[in-house]
């Protein structure tokens, strides 16, 4: 890897933190731990479409106990978005001690078993804990990329989340 993965951790993590509070990704929560990696280490990493489908392609079953810091923790989370119901799953970035900060009804940190105590939107499935992939795994196959051009990181997911998904993702 041309990158250090540790220092890419970090930048990950600092950056993730810098946006708590905010509700920008509210139902965006993959592109949120995505942007944390890409957008403060200027590279491109590549996953599914949504967090159930990026948890499969790492295999995140595979590592069940507790996360460590820059990880992404995958939950299976089922409900409707975009006009339909499936398991979309939800995901946060792993910060250390067992924490996650992740992108909820607004960017928040919580233990990682605690996350599966939140009440979600109506008609949506409790979070229920899946498993954890680790940095180097997120990281494989990266590519570097200059993001200045595409502006503000939670209105590109937006503009990302439509063109995948269609006109009902605003």
């Amino acid at each position: 890897m041309d990158q250090d993965w540790q220092g890419c951790v970090e930048n990950a993590v600092g950056w993730a933190r810098g946006h708590l509070g905010s509700t920008a990704y509210a139902s965006r929560c993959l592109a949120f731990v995505e942007d944390a990696y890409e957008r403060p280490n200027h590279l491109e990493v590549f996953g599914g479409d949504f967090a159930r489908e990026s948890a499969e392609l790492y295999a995140a079953r595979d590592n069940t106990g507790v996360p460590p810091a820059g990880a992404f923790a995958f939950y299976d989370s089922g409900g409707e978005l975009l006009g339909r119901r499936r398991n979309w799953g939800h995901v946060g970035l792993c910060v250390g001690d067992g924490l996650v900060v992740h992108a909820w009804d607004r960017v928040r940190i919580d233990h990682y078993l605690a996350v599966q105590d939140l009440t979600g939107p109506p008609g949506w499935d409790a979070p229920g804990w899946l498993g954890w992939a680790p940095a180097q795994r997120i990281l494989q196959g990266f590519r570097p990329k200059d993001w200045s051009a595409a502006g503000d990181a939670a209105d590109a997911a937006r503009r990302a989340q439509t063109a995948r998904f269609g006109e009902g993702a605003r």
